[in-house]
């Protein structure tokens, strides 16, 4: 499979761990490095600014996307090689979902879980079928894979809804995998 661009899902704020910061820099640099496009929510701040700043330095290619709302708030980054802005959260993200070839999921908040839920149902439901990867940076999304194997094994999920989803522990691993 030819990646040309990539939805990067992650969070507003920085979190506490300085390895996501270091994770979402060397994230932003392979993708730049590699020539594959960056499709993310617009914003400027926390790890979306850092992951965009980053490809930005490496003379990547990013569209953003973002909503009129935050637009008031803002909160879209002045620099990116495109920015769309649209009506609302649900447009936006749909937008993303057809702009890429496949998701980065990195560490966020609620936001960050309701794009990487609705993109997963999404591909239970055939809309989409999009290869899922998780960079777990320091173990952070270590309870949503035991979640997700829980939910497995109880019966609410089969293997081939899972099938899409790739576990990694830093950006090198996940690029090996996506490649």
């Amino acid at each position: 499979m030819n990646i040309e661009s990539v939805a990067v899902f992650c969070g507003s704020q920085s979190g506490k761990n300085p390895l996501f910061t270091q994770h979402v820099k060397e994230l932003g640099k392979l993708l730049a490095m590699l020539k594959v496009k960056l499709v993310y929510g617009g914003g400027h701040k926390g790890l979306m600014g850092t992951l965009a700043d980053s490809v930005l330095e490496h003379e990547g290619r990013i569209m953003g996307i973002i909503p009129e709302l935050l637009i008031e708030w803002e909160a879209q980054h002045k620099g990116l090689t495109e920015l769309a802005v649209v009506p609302d959260m649900h447009t936006r993200k749909k937008m993303i979902y057809d702009r890429c070839d496949a998701v980065i999921v990195l560490p966020g908040g609620f936001g960050t879980m309701d794009e990487m839920f609705e993109i997963l149902t999404w591909n239970q439901l055939k809309i989409h079928n999009k290869k899922i990867y998780i960079l777990n940076s320091d173990g952070y999304y270590n309870h949503l894979l035991k979640f997700i194997n829980g939910m497995q094994k109880e019966g609410f999920l089969q293997p081939e809804q899972i099938e899409t989803i790739n576990f990694c522990t830093t950006p090198v691993e996940l690029f090996n995998k996506l490649s």
